[in-house]
């Protein structure tokens, strides 16, 4: 990779900026927004939407109501003459991946309680087995490292999660790495832990580089600090 991943992180509450951001959007976004029933959920649609159209027009020189995506088969969206991007957003923050051509994932979570069942029903057993081995306290940090991870691989494969989560196997510690690939996936992935703010957990897939993963953070709301 001969460009850093830059990484873009905005707040998903203010009605105010949904607002100011909605003329941003195309009539099928903004038809969807209208379609969420609860009003928080439209407006970070409107926020995440509008931002992301932002900071894509000003890669590509043009007008961010202009901007023309198409989807993969599975509804990961593209530009047809842009850089490689990817968002995600949990707790009301938003992070945005962008590369000029490296095709990328990337996946925050605001940490919430979670069943172990579903550890057992969507992590392979070696991740299972190493989630179970751990004291309490530390199993659900560890379960959402795990968990972004994946999600950001799937991402960057561009299946999500319609694939199976157990089909590779990633690290549970501080030191994040895919260390098994079914043989039906052809590209090797190289995994960044995020901690972001005091809130969340993020992980960055992009494909296996010869060197490190360079990161740069452009712009993050001021409460929030990202760890890299």
């Amino acid at each position: 990779m001969t460009a850093p991943v830059s990484l873009y992180f905005w707040h998903l509450t203010d009605a105010a900026e949904a607002a100011r951001l909605s003329p941003l959007l195309s009539p099928e976004e903004a038809a969807r927004a209208d379609r969420y029933v609860k009003p928080a959920d439209g407006i970070a649609y409107r926020i995440g939407r509008g931002h992301l159209r932002q900071v894509l027009a000003q890669w590509v020189g043009g007008d961010a109501a202009s901007l023309a995506f198409r989807l993969g088969p599975s509804g990961k969206p593209a530009l047809e003459r842009g850089p490689q991007f990817n968002l995600s957003h949990s707790g009301g923050l938003a992070c945005l991946a962008v590369h000029p051509d490296a095709v990328l994932g990337v996946d925050i979570e605001a940490p919430r309680p979670v069943e172990e069942g579903v550890a057992r029903r969507f992590f392979s057993a070696s991740e299972y087995a190493g989630l179970s081995a751990l004291p309490q306290a530390e199993w659900l940090p560890a379960f959402f490292r795990i968990w972004t991870r994946k999600e950001a691989v799937l991402k960057a494969v561009g299946t999500g999660l319609t694939d199976r989560l157990d089909g590779f196997d990633v690290t549970l510690g501080a030191d994040a790495a895919v260390t098994r690939m079914d043989t039906g996936h052809t590209r090797h992935w190289a995994l960044r832990h995020l901690l972001v703010g005091r809130r969340w957990v993020g992980a960055l897939a992009v494909p296996d580089p010869v060197g490190p993963v360079e990161i740069a953070v452009r712009a993050a709301p001021g409460d929030v600090c990202v760890t890299l």
